[in-house]
């Protein structure tokens, strides 16, 4: 489930952006800190989802190996 950030308190950064592309985001009339905003969160959220895989790389090929020698668990009353 995404954090909702637009109801958290705000806290000013200084960023450095190509100026092209902050002169384009302008002249569309994008609010560019909305938008690095949800550009920040979505890298968060990619990175969190890294990092537990990493960690959980071994319980997940147990997992897999169990399944490979013992088949899904109820497998047997699948109905397809």
């Amino acid at each position: 489930m995404p954090v909702a950030y637009a109801t958290l308190p705000k806290k000013s950064a200084n960023v450095s952006l190509a100026e092209s592309l902050l002169i384009e985001a302008k002249d569309l009339g994008l609010n560019v800190s909305q938008a690095a905003e949800a550009g920040l969160a979505r890298a968060v959220s990619e990175k969190r989802a890294e990092v537990w895989l990493k960690e959980n790389a071994e319980a997940i090929a147990c997992y897999n190996d169990y399944i490979e020698k013992n088949g899904l668990p109820l497998d047997e009353f699948r109905m397809f």
